[in-house]
C-alpha cells in the first residue's frame, strides 16, 4: 500500500506539473500583446515596451518558464498584469470560497435527490415512482445549465422573489441556494439512473436472496449489503465532480454573478492575464487531480478487492 500511494502521489505531481506547463505554453502562443492590452490601445510604444520589461515579457520565454516555474515552488503564482498590484494566489484566495459554496451545494444537490431517487426506482421497477424518476431524470440530462439557470432567475427571483436575483451577499448559503441546484440537477439526474440500474444488479445477487431466506429485515439489506455494493461507482463521480465544480464553474458563475474561480479565469482571459489564467488553471488542475488521488484511496476502503489488488 505504501508503494502505491507513493506511486500514485508522483503520478498526481507530474499531471499538475504537465497541465502547468501546457496552460503556460498557450498563454504565450495566443497572438496578442499582454503589454499593449495593459497600457490600453492609445498607448505609444515606448509605453508599451516600458511596460514589458517591467512585466518581464521582454525575456525569452524558456526564461519566463523557469522563473514562473521557481515562483510556483516557493508558493508565489506571481502578480497579474490586469489587476496591478493584487497577487494572483491573494485573488485566487477571495474567490476561492464562493466556488466552495457553489460546488459542496451542488453536490448535496446531486446526492440528496439522485441517490434516493434511484433507490427507490429500483425497489419499485415500472411502477409510477419508477416512470417519474426516469422522466426526470431525462429532463435533467436534457436541460442546458445556462437555461435552467435563466429561468430559476426568472422565475423564481424575478417574478415571486422568492431569493436574491444575482451576485453574493449575507447569508451566502441564501445567495447559493439556486446557482448550487443548478449546478447539481443534471448530475443528480445521472445519478438516480445510474443508482438504479447498480440497485437492481445487486438485488438480483446470490447473497441478497440468501439474506431474505434467513429472515433479514429488507432495511438491514439495504443499508447493509446493497448500498455498500451500489455506491461504489458514485463515490468515484461525486470526487471527480467536486474536483471539477472547485475548479470553477464559468458558466454557472457567470449567470449568477457568482465572483468564484471560474469568474476569475474568465476575465484573466479575456484580458490575456497570463499569471492569473495560469494561476486559475493550477489551481483546478490540482482539485481535480487531488481528488482523483482521494477517490483511488476511497476505493480501497470500500472495495476489499481492490485493497487487495493493490497489495499484490
Amino acid at each position: 500500500m505504501t508503494a502505491w500511494l507513493l506511486r500514485r502521489f508522483l503520478q498526481m505531481l507530474l499531471v499538475i506539473f504537465g497541465v502547468v506547463t501546457l496552460a503556460f505554453v498557450f498563454a504565450y502562443i495566443v497572438p496578442a500583446n499582454p503589454a499593449r492590452m495593459v497600457a490600453g490601445p492609445q498607448a505609444s510604444p515606448a509605453a508599451v515596451a516600458s511596460i514589458a520589461h517591467q512585466l518581464g515579457l521582454d525575456r525569452s520565454v524558456w526564461s519566463q518558464y523557469v522563473s514562473f516555474l521557481g515562483r510556483i515552488l516557493h508558493g508565489n503564482l506571481g502578480v497579474s498584469f490586469a489587476l496591478q498590484g493584487r497577487t494572483v494566489a491573494g485573488e485566487i484566495w477571495l474567490a476561492l470560497p464562493y466556488t466552495a459554496v457553489l460546488a459542496f451545494g451542488g453536490i448535496l444537490w446531486e446526492i440528496v435527490i439522485g441517490i434516493p431517487a434511484g433507490i427507490i426506482a429500483a425497489y419499485r421497477p415500472r411502477s409510477v415512482v419508477d416512470r417519474f424518476a426516469t422522466f426526470g431524470a431525462l429532463l435533467g440530462l436534457s436541460a442546458p445549465p445556462f437555461w435552467l439557470g435563466l429561468m430559476l432567475i426568472y422565475f423564481l427571483a424575478y417574478k415571486v422573489s422568492w431569493f436574491p436575483l444575482n451576485g453574493v451577499g449575507h447569508p451566502l448559503i441564501w445567495y447559493m441556494i439556486l446557482p448550487s441546484f443548478t449546478l447539481g440537477v443534471g448530475g443528480a439526474a445521472f445519478y438516480s439512473r445510474m443508482v438504479r440500474t447498480t440497485v437492481r444488479q445487486v438485488l438480483r445477487s446470490p447473497f441478497i436472496e440468501f439474506a431474505r431466506l434467513k429472515g433479514m429485515p429488507e432495511r438491514t439489506i439495504l443499508f447493509r449489503h446493497v448500498l455498500r455494493h451500489a455506491l461504489t461507482p458514485v463515490v468515484t463521480m461525486l470526487g471527480m465532480d467536486l474536483g471539477y465544480f472547485l475548479g470553477g464553474v464559468l458558466i454557472i458563475e457567470s449567470i449568477f454573478g457568482i465572483p468564484g474561480v471560474g469568474q476569475l479565469a474568465y476575465s484573466s482571459i479575456s484580458t490575456l492575464d497570463v499569471p492569473m489564467i495560469t494561476g486559475t488553471v493550477l489551481v483546478a488542475a490540482v482539485f481535480m487531480v487531488f481528488m482523483s488521488f482521494v477517490v483511488d484511496v476511497a476505493y480501497t476502503f470500500i472495495d476489499p478487492r481492490v485493497r487487495l489488488n493493490v497489495g499484490k
